[in-house]
């Protein structure tokens, strides 16, 4: 079960913009500016429409915020403003459920403005919008692997931002997610005697996704498929490796049991992969 990480702020910065938006609109207003149409929507000052957006975000009105921005965007695309716009309408579509559309303005944002100062922010909403469409293991989890690239960028690129701290337990269960679809594609392949493909799943769990809460059975799964397959040393390695690195794990018992049985024992096989 993945936890839920929903921001629920705006950065200070945009708020900051909002107080002084006002004083702009007059003189921003020309005799004539009101009643230009485009869109069949009279011009109105950028101005006066992020102070909107900001006033209807503090009242939950994300809909009605979103409007604004996107009427901004449209009417005044040269405007100072459209930079912080943007972070505020990535904000607004994830706090309204839109996280589609929360990770196209983050795009959007990010091919504008590269190296703004909110360019971590955006990565920060951008995989979260991936994150709360993850959905259980049974089925796709290309959204879960959004989520573990945006987040490993956003870690990779700002290590020192609050964002990049804020991000691990959600790239955790992310990755939690991903291995626990291979474990169960794997498990599929090995009970239908598919034992290459089954390892070539379990592989990936302890390759890939060593933080996951998987790796314990899926180096047990290898040493139960490798032993099917006759492949002793392989799956000798397999709990051998299982217990050193988990020795009280229920899933090393049974693999020690599993080896007894054929009258072996966990044994490191040299140059293997798993003992690497």
């Amino acid at each position: 079960m993945k936890t839920i990480a929903r921001p629920t702020k705006m950065p200070a910065v945009l708020r900051v913009a909002a107080s002084v938006a006002i004083v702009g609109v007059i003189a921003a207003c020309s005799p004539m500016g009101l009643f230009t149409r485009t869109d069949d929507k009279p011009l109105v000052p950028a101005e006066q429409l992020y102070a909107s957006a900001v006033t209807n975000m503090d009242n939950n009105r994300y809909n009605a915020a979103i409007e604004d921005l996107e009427t901004l965007e449209r009417q005044n695309p040269f405007s100072d403003m459209n930079e912080r716009a943007k972070v505020m309408l990535t904000y607004a579509n994830f706090r309204s459920g839109k996280f589609p559309q929360a990770v196209m303005a983050a795009d959007r944002f990010l091919a504008l403005y590269p190296r703004s100062s909110e360019a971590p922010y955006v990565l920060f909403l951008k995989g979260s919008a991936y994150y709360q469409q993850i959905t259980d293991i049974t089925r796709d989890q290309e959204l879960a692997q959004d989520a573990i690239e945006t987040f490993t960028q956003l870690q990779s690129a700002y290590p020192n931002s609050r964002y990049a701290d804020e991000s691990r337990q959600m790239l955790l269960v992310a990755r939690d997610q991903v291995a626990g679809k291979e474990m169960s594609v794997g498990r599929y392949y090995l009970g239908n005697g598919r034992y290459t493909a089954a390892i070539n799943r379990f592989r990936v769990v302890v390759e890939e996704h060593q933080t996951s809460t998987h790796v314990e059975e899926a180096l047990y799964r290898l040493g139960e498929a490798y032993l099917t397959l006759g492949l002793v040393g392989e799956a000798q390695t397999a709990v051998a490796v299982l217990g050193t690195n988990y020795p009280n794990s229920d899933w090393y018992q049974r693999g020690f049991a599993l080896l007894q049985k054929q009258g072996l024992s966990p044994q490191m096989m040299t140059g293997n992969w798993m003992s690497r």
